[in-house]
């Protein structure tokens, strides 16, 4: 059978289990799911375990499957980093084999010297936090002074936050993209981000006006191949500022994991054209494994997993689901940063080969020589499709 679309749906975060370099990361013993998981007595992700998320990893509540519904496996990632960029980028076919700048001890004068003189603002912080954390110990200061709360973390990031009624949302855009600029260079971070919130000292809560301004990537991805062949590329949530637009046919922002749910569910009843529904669901990362909240991450799957009926009843008898994820984010582990994992693969849809297990894949890039090889345009340099082996001969 011919595929038409394939949706991808990134769970944000949602790794199963330390790779062999996590020691290298500082990240042994790690397992997002399966840490999760043991946290809360059990996962209740009673569709995804049909699927056979079980038989990928031992995960307490899940149970492995005789007969699984969908194919499954799990990907390792090679790319010198841990963050949303590489796993991304690395999905898609272009690995990051020299991983962004990071800074344990803030950014230096130069960088911090040319954001004060370019913005006219001063700012407070510049040294790795929560970001909930941060604007609670400097949230009231930024009231009285106007100054810009800066920071970053164990990932590649400038974040700037500030209260929506101080600093309005354009105006803290337009600062992004003065950083986004001062950092080229040796300190090109992979991204800058935009970290609106709003309340009261004491209660202050970021808002969903959060943005992301991403380094282009250097080569193509498999997602300008398909675009160059005319074919669909849907972005939904965080998708087109990740690749800043670069094989991305058309895009829509959300703001909420369910947002995200039900923005693919209408893609698939509005977009029938051949290629890709590319979904991130931001708020396992955002909202529960940076905030090391295990009880929350496990709600978070149990309402996506009573969504997945639906978004498989939605798809066409020539369409394939592929839930997978980016990188890992275990709230059980010290700290707020992401974690060195695999990431899992479940895949569906009418023409997938029911329980066939594609194993450990070598990198995430096989992900993207799929795609290539399903719909037959350019493959990335990286990755081996595994499309002979989950489609129904």
């Amino acid at each position: 059978m011919e595929i038409n679309r394939i949706v991808i749906i990134i769970l944000d975060s949602a790794g199963i289990g330390a790779t062999p370099d996590a020691a290298a990361f500082g990240d042994i013993g790690c397992h997002t799911l399966g840490n999760i998981a043991q946290a809360v007595g059990g996962l209740k992700v009673p569709n995804m375990e049909i699927m056979g998320l079980g038989n990928i990893a031992i995960l307490e509540g899940v149970k492995p499957q005789l007969k699984p519904t969908a194919a499954f496996g799990k990907m390792d990632e090679i790319s010198g980093a841990k963050d949303t960029t590489a796993g991304h980028w690395e999905l898609m076919g272009l690995p990051l084999i020299q991983p962004f700048p990071t800074y344990p001890d803030g950014f230096p004068p130069q960088v911090m010297d040319a954001f004060v003189t370019q913005t006219g603002r001063g700012f407070l912080g510049n040294y790795p936090a929560s970001g909930t954390v941060i604007i609670d110990e400097l949230g009231e200061e930024h009231l009285e002074s106007g100054k810009l709360i800066v920071y970053t973390s164990g990932d590649s990031v400038f974040q700037i936050a500030a209260h929506e009624e101080i600093i309005p949302i354009e105006e803290l855009y337009k600062y992004c993209k003065i950083a986004r600029e001062i950092l080229r260079g040796e300190h090109e971070v992979s991204r800058v981000i935009a970290r609106p919130f709003i309340g009261e000292a004491g209660n202050f809560t970021r808002t969903s006006n959060r943005h992301d301004y991403s380094v282009v990537p250097p080569k193509a991805t498999v997602l300008d191949n398909m675009k160059d062949a005319d074919l669909m590329v849907y972005g939904i949530g965080k998708i087109n500022d990740i690749y800043v637009g670069q094989g991305i046919t058309e895009s829509v922002s959300t703001k909420s994991n369910i947002d995200g749910i039900e923005k693919t569910l209408e893609a698939l009843s509005t977009h029938p054209n051949k290629g890709l529904i590319f979904t991130n669901l931001v708020d396992f990362d955002a909202k529960f494994g940076h905030r090391n909240n295990p009880q929350g991450y496990a709600d978070a799957l149990a309402e996506f997993d009573e969504y997945l009926p639906q978004i498989v009843e939605a798809l066409a008898e020539d369409d394939l689901l592929v839930i997978t994820a980016d990188h890992g984010n275990d709230p059980t582990y010290p700290g707020t940063d992401h974690t060195r994992e695999y990431v899992p693969v479940l895949i569906t849809g009418a023409a997938v080969q029911a329980g066939v297990n594609i194993g450990v894949r070598p990198t995430f890039s096989d992900l993207a020589a799929t795609i290539a090889d399903i719909f037959d345009v350019k493959a990335p340099p990286h990755g081996e499709s595994f499309g002979k082996e989950i489609l129904s001969r």
